[in-house]
């Protein structure tokens, strides 16, 4: 979490991109990016040089042989120049720097995940005025720059290529919160995007495992092997590589790759935790498939190969939660029906939750579930829990208003805002009323879901979760919609007795009958006296 100040100053220096004539939003994004992250580096080559007067080790960032020669790669030397010169020497210098190319003298250590990058602000005064807004943000902890950077991504408002959107950080944290992985596992999310899961996880550890994490070794292997993101998109491989080195990963785990393709430098069968929300909206080329993805079923969907690639990642006892479209559940295709048999039979399918069709707006509108399973190979699913989320905490319209309080927001709701001035706050955990948890219902499934295998099996088809016996799942050709097994109870009206009613109506037609007869009268006697006038 952020400032309000922090959130107006992002919000200014968003719109001077658009006043520069920048106005893609992805592009915006990105070179919001790189300018973030030059002057974090400046920062950190700052403490770098200082551990070098205390005679303690430290690679440089900056090669010293550039500084002494006067290269401009450093933010506070970018600052002091003149507007053409500043556009000069991002041009000439600095993307060359971070980029690592072969005909540029001085190299980074970022270059094998920004190699594609471009500088794309060619107005001095935009670049000028940007760098300035930049410089003038003031960071209180470690945490707020990742939770910036965050912010920063959050206002990717268009959808991306091949079916790409942003995941919700509420999302997120339920699906987080639903694993709750460890500093001691394996963690990959096979279509990363901007690492928003890869980061949720992370903050669920450093939240949950704060005694593991002061242990060197956890710490160091978690930082080293406990993430791990492919995405097919360059773009999203940069931003998502920057995002985990915002939050202190110094070397993240991100590659361009194509996860439905045969993995290059990925080992398979070895991953505890998959989260990921993939890419839904059509098919692929079939001659670039892993073939070791088609042993269950052929096709080209995408939503149904990542779930088999998801498989093929888990260790044996691995879990995950996913995302993916309603019409996995439910559609009567072969592969459909192959997958859903696959992790009925012969895996642990532990839930199917239903989200609102307005999860992911302004985005898309299309209805989603998350599903969670556990690899087991062969050790056939016993019962399924089903929950229908009917409300997230925001409404449902391309607006996505919050319902409630902030700190009453996601899953694990607080009694006050965290404060983001202060390091490691941790605001006590809030009980919503009745009424807060029909505008968020995400509390209520994570208080649920541990109890699937006691005591919501006794609930009813008519409450909000259930179980559902697996055999009764191959009764309905493996269908996993919630709404095949759910009951709906119409309300019914009491019925009266028709000797009741018709008592009622003698009664009332006699009240009619003495009504009009003395209307009657009165009127008669007013007309007599009118006469005797």
């Amino acid at each position: 979490m952020i400032t309000g100040s922090l959130k107006n100053q992002v919000d200014r220096i968003w719109d001077t991109f658009w006043a520069g004539g920048i106005a893609n939003p992805i592009t915006v994004v990105e070179q919001f990016t790189y300018l973030l992250f030059l002057k974090h580096l400046d920062k950190q080559q700052d403490e770098i040089e200082k551990w070098h007067l205390l005679g303690q080790d430290g690679e440089d960032i900056f090669p010293a042989d550039a500084t002494e020669a006067g290269v401009p790669l450093r933010w506070r030397d970018l600052l002091a120049l003149k507007d053409k010169k500043r556009v000069e020497a991002f041009e000439e210098h600095v993307f060359p720097f971070l980029t690592a190319q072969e005909d540029y003298p001085y190299k980074s250590p970022f270059g094998n995940f920004l190699k594609r990058a471009q500088f794309q602000i060619d107005n001095p005064a935009t670049l000028a005025s940007v760098m300035q807004r930049i410089d003038d943000l003031e960071f209180t902890n470690k945490d707020m720059l990742g939770d910036l950077y965050e912010y920063v991504l959050s206002k990717l408002a268009t959808q991306g290529t091949n079916g790409q959107f942003r995941t919700p950080t509420h999302i997120i944290d339920l699906m987080v919160k639903l694993i709750q992985p460890k500093p001691t596992e394996k963690i990959i999310d096979p279509a990363a995007g901007t690492a928003g899961f890869l980061v949720g996880a992370n903050e669920w550890i450093k939240d949950h495992h704060k005694s593991d994490l002061r242990d060197e070794r956890i710490r160091n292997k978690f930082k080293k092997e406990g993430l791990t993101g492919h995405d097919s998109d360059a773009t999203m491989v940069r931003l998502a590589a920057m995002n985990l080195f915002l939050h202190g990963f110094d070397n993240p785990n991100i590659s361009y790759q194509d996860s439905l393709q045969p993995l290059e430098n990925t080992p398979t069968g070895v991953f505890d935790v998959v989260l990921a929300n993939p890419p839904f909206s059509g098919s692929v080329d079939a001659n670039s498939i892993d073939q070791e993805l088609t042993t269950l079923f052929t096709t080209k969907k995408t939503e149904l190969l990542f779930v088999v690639r998801f498989l093929t990642l888990l260790r044996l006892g691995g879990r995950a939660a996913v995302i993916v479209p309603e019409g996995v559940l439910f559609s009567s295709t072969k592969a459909h029906k192959a997958l859903r048999k696959e992790l009925v039979d012969h895996q642990s399918l532990d839930a199917v939750i239903k989200l609102p069709s307005g999860t992911f707006k302004p985005y898309s509108g299309v209805s989603t579930a998350i599903l969670c399973f556990t690899r087991a190979d062969d050790a056939a699913t016993d019962s399924v829990w089903f929950y229908e989320v009917r409300a997230d905490g925001y409404s449902l319209d391309d607006k996505r208003t919050p319902l409630l309080d902030e700190n009453l927001l996601g899953p694990s709701p607080t009694v006050r805002p965290k404060d983001p001035t202060v390091v490691n706050d941790s605001p006590d955990p809030a009980q919503l009323s009745d009424d807060q948890l029909l505008k968020n219902n995400l509390p209520d499934v994570t208080a649920r879901f541990p109890h699937r295998h006691d005591t919501e099996k006794d609930r009813t088809r008519t409450d909000q979760s259930f179980t559902v016996p697996a055999d009764e799942i191959r009764d309905n050709d493996y269908d996993l919609s919630m709404n095949r097994y759910k009951e709906i109870v119409l309300d019914q009206e009491d019925t009266r007795d028709p000797l009741d009613i018709f008592e009622e109506i003698k009664q009332l037609d006699e009240e009619i009958t003495k009504g009009l007869a003395k209307l009657e009268e009165m009127l008669t006697d007013e007309e007599q006296g009118g006469d005797k006038k």
